[in-house]
């Protein structure tokens, strides 16, 4: 899968795709939209902004531009998506 890794590819403002697991629930991934800001404590790094947390935006994270590209992702390595369309 092609994955867009690189976080000079993405600007503050952009919404993106990755896979995010419950922390209550390890054996369950969705797919979710984030935010792409500036981290908030370093404004010259990159952050994800999911679920009120924010996650430095690094090479070890895999990220889709576009929710059909995260779908694919999804249903290349977890099988079928049943959740519907993201939100």
């Amino acid at each position: 899968m092609n994955e867009m890794n690189s976080s000079e590819s993405y600007n503050p403002g952009d919404i993106v795709y990755v896979f995010y697991r419950n922390p209550h629930t390890q054996d369950v991934a969705n797919l979710q939209s984030a935010a792409v800001v500036n981290h908030p404590e370093n404004p010259n790094e990159l952050a994800l902004f999911l679920y009120e947390n924010y996650y430095p935006l690094s090479n070890e994270m895999a990220v889709y531009a576009t929710e059909e590209e995260a779908n694919r992702a999804f249903n290349y390595y977890y099988g079928t998506s049943s959740e519907g369309p993201l939100q």
